[in-house]
């Protein structure tokens, strides 16, 4: 199977457990157990790390497709990509900024820009997990 057709599969499930892992590094801080938050976010970044170079890697090969969708779903679609990519550009160097902060024991400053990246990041993920399900489970995406 080319790699075109395997990466986009591949990128759903780093994604997806890049969500798992946020909810549970939020959960893990809200009881106050900072070294396994830290451990949790930690492997969120590097599994997000990976589903970067992935998805970088997946579109410069693949060849560019038109939505298929029709009607209300073409501009339901392009509001959630346009969306999703947006804040995934901006929440990049926002996750860098909050973990090196973490990281650097700023822990105050942390708290202050993570009470943003947060939520912004597990938009990325789950808006990440949608445009996935639109293309290749609702609707069919040429390769």
């Amino acid at each position: 199977m080319p790699t075109v057709e395997i990466l986009p599969h591949v990128n759903a499930v780093l994604n997806s457990t890049s969500l798992v892992l946020l909810v549970i590094g939020f959960v893990l801080i809200k009881a106050g157990r900072r070294e396994a938050h830290r451990k949790a976010m930690i492997a969120a970044i590097c599994v997000s790390a990976v589903f970067l170079v992935s998805y970088l890697t997946y579109h410069f090969t693949a060849p560019i497709f038109k939505f298929p969708g029709t009607g209300w779903a073409v501009p339901a679609y392009f509001t959630l990509l346009v969306s999703h990519v947006v804040l995934a550009t901006i929440v990049t160097p926002m996750v860098i900024v909050t973990a090196w902060r973490a990281l650097h024991g700023q822990f105050e400053l942390h708290k202050r820009i993570a009470r943003y990246t947060w939520p912004v990041w597990i938009f990325v993920t789950v808006s990440g997990v949608a445009v996935y399900t639109i293309l290749y489970h609702v609707y069919t995406a040429p390769v």
